[in-house]
């Protein structure tokens, strides 16, 4: 069991109050989760301490931040259970990762008439990449149905298998339904037919054990800032081979080992996809962020935010005119998109951050899959560890003030 209260001290900006004697209720964490002490003092340390660029410097500084920078790096790879640290390439978040593959794995092994296999679950930055490649390639791009109750159809993923897709790309979690995939069996038959997989982690690696090994896809893509580490920062996995195998995504310094002026020799992994100075504080944090979360316990967070996220579902459906979208509690990770009748979900976020709570509201990067659902938009609330019963409680409280303001 996790201590909540204990947890809670960890992150400063938890004590915040919004506006006098209104505390901050965070409910937001699938956008960005908050970041405790021990990630914001590393990173601090480093600037104050070690700052300096990295790879080429033979300063005490240089050696130290280069230390600091691949050392995140071994953190992170033992975190997912890679293989090796040399299959963990720093990128800006999930979104460049997932364009990192569009722009080299699929521009160079994807031809007109190929399919790419997605879901209509997927969040923009696994659908907009594809969609560019289509435009410009001439591929074919197939989508996995979702079922009313949220879930993948199986059937029909079967059915689309057997035409032969070259590249299937699918979120572990959705960020809307909050729909946990069967991944690892979803993997298993896309190799059957020879197929190349990427796994959108960013719902996932911060919220639950995300082993590669076991899962066996080739490519995973998540973000440090939603598992309480910074922003600009995120992870492309790769199978060694598949990233040998690919041309360089960005050209300039660090991703080569010899430049003359007509040719160049890229460099080794994971190097060759890191041009220029990258974000040295933010891989050094990131490191800090899985150490904290994995002193706490992957399976701890899960337990506890699959207990919430229970709760939650419980309390929201005992209000007149709320709408609950995505699976049940035992399929779901900690995010419940709602809508009340009557009433836009930009105007249930307003009123309730009057009162200090904070949700989500729109469309949250997925369209599709709303308009599929027949809505423009909903109100979000996601849950992490440090989430307690009662700002569920105060959610509900304010629900149904929104109710009684626009009755």
């Amino acid at each position: 069991m996790l201590d909540i209260s204990l947890i809670r001290k960890d992150f400063p900006i938890l004590r915040r109050e919004t506006r006098p004697g209104i505390p901050l209720i965070y409910l937001d964490s699938t956008a960005t989760s908050q970041k405790p002490q021990i990630v914001l003092d590393v990173m601090d340390g480093f600037y104050q301490r070690s700052n300096a660029n990295i790879h080429r410097g033979v300063h005490t500084l240089a050696e130290e931040a280069t230390a600091l920078y691949e050392d995140a790096r071994q953190k992170i790879a033992r975190f997912i259970n890679a293989p090796s640290a040399r299959q963990i390439v720093f990128t800006r978040n999930t979104t460049e990762s997932i364009n990192l593959l569009a722009y080299t794995w699929a521009r160079a092994n994807l031809k007109a008439g190929d399919i790419v296999l997605l879901t209509e679950m997927e969040h923009h930055s696994n659908l907009v990449p594809w969609q560019i490649l289509s435009t410009e390639r001439h591929i074919k791009l197939e989508f996995i149905p979702v079922t009313e109750d949220g879930l993948l159809d199986l059937e029909a993923y079967h059915s689309l298998l057997s035409r032969g897709p070259k590249l299937v790309s699918f979120t572990h979690m959705s960020n809307v339904l909050g729909t946990i995939n069967p991944v690892g069996e979803l993997t298993r038959q896309a190799h059957e037919v020879g197929a190349v997989v990427i796994i959108d982690g960013a719902q996932s690696v911060p919220h639950f054990l995300v082993d590669i090994q076991a899962l066996d896809a080739d490519f995973l893509a998540f973000s440090a800032h939603k598992m309480c580490g910074p922003t600009g920062i995120g992870v492309l996995f790769g199978k060694t081979e598949l990233l040998e195998s690919m041309p360089p995504f960005l050209g300039g310094g660090d991703m080569i080992k010899e430049v003359k002026l007509r040719s160049f020799r890229p460099n080794d992994l994971p190097h060759k996809f890191e041009a220029g100075t990258p974000a040295i504080a933010e891989a050094i944090g990131f490191g800090a962020a899985v150490d904290y979360l994995g002193k706490i316990g992957m399976d701890v967070i899960s337990v506890h935010e699959q207990d919430i996220t229970k709760y939650a579902l419980e309390r929201l459906e005992e209000i007149p005119g709320v709408k609950i979208f995505g699976p049940p509690v035992e399929r779901r990770g900690g995010v419940v998109s709602f809508t009340l009748a009557g009433i836009h979900p930009h105007d249930v976020a307003q009123i309730l951050d009057r009162d200090g709570i904070a949700i989500r509201a729109g469309h949250h990067c997925a369209q599709p899959l709303h308009e599929k659902f027949g809505i423009p938009a909903t109100s979000r609330a996601s849950f992490y560890l440090y989430n307690r019963m009662d700002d569920v409680d105060r959610l509900v409280d304010g629900l149904y003030k929104v109710k009684k303001m626009f009755r």
